[in-house]
């Protein structure tokens, strides 16, 4: 059974990373310009910097609802809490190291994105034109661009046949949820080591350590005892002399007087004769 861990460790590392994330994201509003214009090479062709604002989810998915920015904001606030509880509920039941700097990562990427959804809208003014409120409608900063291919999606592809795609832009907090996420994946062997937690397996040691108690059998030659007209007779015998030998009876001391006073009156007799 794994020792229990300390969970402040996990959550300085989420914060550490949320640090990171809101930082590039307030680099990126104040010296970047929005689309191609502002685009910056950083590896060959295919890794750039290029500010986007992402009124949805990771990777630029949406929720094709008017109050869906509100939904989501929602339930990433939800989801942000639960992943906290449970990052500290593993941390102190032992779980593996593995495990939580995962987790760690899930929640700090959950973090990133909930605040650039609820404060962006107020402070930096991104809130999509019509929101019902700028609060929990803020726009996430992407910036991300790993450019391996974009054009025309062909027709006979079911859903997104005939649309334009290009690879998707992100952010720091993004990265954090994919590589989190993965890792769980690829590990959970490792991490989720249940056979041993719930039956562990018996050593060799502790196989040596077994007492086995044998159970009581007779010899093999030794045939079973039948009783006998005369063994019965004997035994009747012998109960009858024990119950007429000269065993004390039990005496009911209202019937007998107690030996003290017995003594008394042996001396007073003797008395009475002298």
């Amino acid at each position: 059974m794994n020792q229990p861990k300390n969970p402040s460790r996990y959550l300085l590392f989420s914060v550490l990373l949320i640090a990171v994330d809101q930082l590039s994201k307030i680099l990126v509003y104040k010296y970047m310009e929005p689309g191609f214009s502002g685009q910056i090479l950083l590896v060959g062709n295919w890794l750039k910097l290029h500010y986007v604002l992402n009124p949805g989810m990771a990777f630029g998915m949406q929720l094709g609802h008017e109050y869906g920015k509100l939904f989501l904001t929602l339930f990433r606030l939800l989801a942000m809490c639960a992943i906290g509880w449970y990052l500290v509920h593993l941390a102190r039941s032992g779980a593996s190291k593995g495990l939580l700097w995962a987790l760690s990562m899930i929640l700090a990427g959950a973090v990133g994105n909930v605040i650039d959804s609820t404060f962006y809208g107020v402070f930096l003014d991104n809130a999509p034109y019509g929101s019902p409120t700028p609060w929990f409608h803020g726009q996430v900063i992407d910036m991300i661009f790993v450019d391996f291919w974009e054009g025309f999606i062909p027709e006979w592809v079911p859903l997104w046949g005939g649309q334009y795609y290009s690879t998707p832009i992100f952010n720091i907090a993004d990265s954090c949820i994919f590589l989190g996420v993965c890792s769980i994946l690829i590990f959970q062997g490792h991490f989720y080591n249940l056979d041993e937690e719930v039956h562990p397996a018996t050593t060799k040691n502790d196989s040596e350590n077994l007492e086995v108690t044998p159970e009581p059998h007779l010899p093999l030659d030794t045939e079973p005892t039948i009783p006998t007209e005369e063994s019965s007779k004997n035994e009747l015998d012998m109960t009858t002399n024990f119950a007429n030998s000269d065993i004390p009876k039990n005496i009911d001391p209202q019937e007998s007087d107690p030996p003290r006073e017995i003594d008394l009156r042996k001396e007073e007799n003797k008395n009475e004769s002298l």
